[in-house]
């Protein structure tokens, strides 16, 4: 293929993504996740610049670390300096290139490429494609110049606008998380090495294909599993491995579980299954407070048989809540729902982020519901594949699957 059709091929698919995604952060990283496969890249981010606080922060990326709340000041760097020159940079060594700044190393690779995103008006930030095997050529530059270029009118001409929120603290942090097993006589690696922060009040959503850790790692989160390696650090306490009695604790006080399957008990109406949790819990609120959040205070006498699936899971959501914890886990929560039930139910997890401000860290396979999330992971076999910040999550009632 020349590089005319390689540009061309680009410039088109980049276009068909701007167009269609529907949501410009996750526009932007589909369009890295393309890029790094037509170009044979490890890794890719794109940054923008922040006038007010005169710094580029990463918006989008694909590559396994979590770099989201990351900064770096105008003219610092290979990222600030790209940023404010407007003119690309190829680094083909990174350890020993003076336009590194070393603090920063790890966001560069071993080789990268700094591309402007350049308007006729100015330069809005940068991108980066790291990690390549062999040299891009200058036509290959050329190109992604270009291509670039289209997507830096594109934000321009949305008016893409972004909350840096940098206030942000950490409420659960994942360090080099490994997990094992042993099956027969082999040995699986679940998790390859995990490093994920997850903050306050925010909706995180976890992406990837059946077996790649997704569930692993939430339980790993809830204390039902525990790592091979690494650190699982909650609020500045290690539970990495933690006694039966802080486990215990641990669960009781800052987990609340929303299960794919429910798991209401059959004998007690949907009142007494939140009232069940609500005794064991340290500081509950009202079960009929929470049974009314989730808009089922007319239901509380009636048995988990005589519910809809999606009245079931509110209760379910209502059962997490009632403990008041710090963090809720949800596993696959629409996946047995059709449509209406399942963005009914989403509606309601919408509802506790923001009016109990409530950490939520949701898996699923369904790639729309990531639009309504604060940020968004995707796992790849056992690694942290891309993440992404949504600066304009969208509304649970604007979904369409």
């Amino acid at each position: 293929m020349s590089a005319n059709d390689t540009f061309v091929k680009t410039v088109w698919m980049i276009m068909d993504e701007l167009q269609n995604a529907g949501q410009m952060e996750n526009a932007l990283q589909l369009i890295l996740e393309r890029l790094c496969g037509e170009f044979n890249c490890a890794e890719a981010s794109i940054w923008l610049k922040h006038e007010a606080d005169q710094k580029c922060y990463m918006i989008a990326s694909k590559g396994n670390e979590d770099n989201t709340g990351i900064s770096i000041g105008f003219n610092l760097g290979l990222i600030g300096k790209v940023s404010m020159s407007g003119e690309t940079e190829y680094v083909k060594d990174c350890k020993n290139d003076n336009r590194i700044d070393q603090k920063n190393a790890h966001l560069y690779g071993d080789n990268c490429l700094a591309i402007p995103l350049k308007t006729p008006y100015g330069v809005m930030g940068c991108a980066l494609l790291i990690n390549r095997d062999t040299v891009f050529t200058d036509e290959e530059v050329k190109s992604l110049e270009n291509a670039f270029a289209v997507i830096a009118l594109d934000l321009e001409d949305k008016g893409f606008s972004f909350d840096v929120n940098t206030g942000r603290k950490p409420l659960v942090s994942l360090k080099g998380v490994i997990k094992e097993f042993m099956s027969g006589e082999e040995l699986n690696r679940i998790l390859k090495g995990i490093d994920l922060d997850v903050y306050e009040g925010e909706l995180l959503v976890v992406l990837g294909e059946s077996g790649c850790g997704k569930s692993t790692m939430l339980n790993i989160i809830g204390g039902m599993d525990k790592a091979t390696q690494g650190q699982l650090i909650v609020e500045g306490k290690d539970f990495s491995d933690p006694s039966e009695a802080e486990l215990t604790d641990y669960r009781r006080d800052y987990i609340g579980f929303i299960f794919q399957s429910y798991n209401l008990m059959p004998n007690l109406t949907a009142l007494e299954n939140i009232e069940f949790i609500a005794e064991i819990s340290k500081h509950p609120m009202s079960s009929k407070e929470a049974l009314e959040m989730v808009g089922l205070a007319d239901r509380a006498d009636r048995y988990p048989s005589a519910l809809s699936g999606g009245q079931q899971q509110r209760v379910c959501i209502a059962r997490a809540i009632v403990k008041d914890p710090k963090i809720i886990l949800a596993d696959e929560p629409t996946a047995a729902l059709d449509f209406t039930t399942g963005q009914g139910v989403l509606k309601v997890i919408e509802k506790v982020v923001k009016e109990k401000k409530t950490t939520v860290i949701m898996v699923t396979h369904n790639v729309e519901i990531a639009k309504m999330a604060d940020r968004v992971i995707k796992l790849k076999n056992g690694l942290i594949s891309s993440i992404r910040t949504n600066f304009h999550p969208l509304r649970a009632e604007d979904l369409n699957w």
